[in-house]
């Protein structure tokens, strides 16, 4: 582990203990999957506080993290991610009086007849260019009119005054209220046969190359499973899990829909576009 790693652990070390010392709920800034691997692979006598994370929205790829004191506590609601689907999520809520420091913004084109197309690079290097730091600002959601932020509430009035122009376009940048963000990324729903549910097996039927090229993603650090770096193909996985592979995409495991006279199963992932 690198120093930056370990200055890292301390840090979330040092929020856990305050939370758990003072009875007080504390927020780290946004973190990537790497940094999420760190914290699910903290020695527990390390982090004495119990923790949530949260990024804005459903599937979110880049959290803060919650810690809680033993007083307070999370309640799970289970809510539909979309209106005809029977898929179930755990949506979490702070105790009363309390709220992640997540402050979500919109950016549209002033014009949209004259607006460039604007990709995500685009949305993130304006923000950049304003001095902004990327722990302060979690996932950018590009629509086809406007994009989504989400935002560390320290820096919201900041950005959303500041941020005016994207390349050649002039854009205007407002506030949304977290409970008024309604977005599920898309997806296709794809099925195939394995003759195990490792992890190498499933990702296959996503993504379709050779059994090397595959375990090269997982030897190279590029895999996570709901937010924890895997570095053997063997791994097994259970059903709803989240696999993100840096430079392909996430897809989640669905489940087994049946098993063949062979021995093999027939399963069906998501692949998120």
């Amino acid at each position: 582990m690198d120093k930056e790693e370990l200055m890292l652990r301390k840090r979330l070390a040092d929020l856990s203990n305050r939370a758990f010392q003072r009875d007080i709920v504390t927020f780290s800034d946004f973190l990537n999957l790497n940094e999420l691997h760190i914290l699910h692979t903290t020695p527990k006598d390390m982090l004495p506080a119990r923790y949530e994370t949260f990024g804005g929205y459903g599937l979110s790829e880049r959290q803060m993290i919650a810690f809680l004191p033993d007083a307070l506590y999370y309640v799970p609601k289970e809510t539909d991610l979309q209106p005809d689907s029977s898929r179930k999520t755990a949506e979490y809520r702070l105790p009363p009086g309390y709220k992640y420091p997540i402050q979500a913004a919109a950016i549209r084109p002033l014009n949209q007849k004259f607006a460039e197309k604007l990709s995500h690079r685009d949305y993130l290097g304006s923000v950049m260019n304003l001095g902004v730091e990327r722990s302060k600002f979690g996932d950018i959601i590009v629509l086809d009119d406007e994009a989504i932020i989400f935002l560390c509430e320290e820096i919201a009035d900041y950005v959303t005054s500041n941020l005016t122009r994207i390349r050649h376009t002039a854009v205007q940048c407002t506030r949304r209220e977290i409970k008024d963000i309604s977005y599920t990324p898309s997806f296709c729903e794809l099925k195939g046969t394995v003759p195990s549910v490792r992890l190498d097996t499933v990702m296959s039927v996503a993504f379709p190359m050779s059994r090397s090229r595959l375990t090269a993603y997982i030897a190279a650090g590029k895999v996570f499973v709901n937010g924890k770096l895997m570095t053997s193909n063997g791994y097994r996985l259970e059903e709803g899990n989240l696999i993100s592979v840096r430079g392909l995409g996430r897809i989640s495991y669905e489940g087994i829909l049946s098993e063949t006279k062979k021995g093999r199963y027939y399963i069906s992932v998501r692949k998120y576009s």
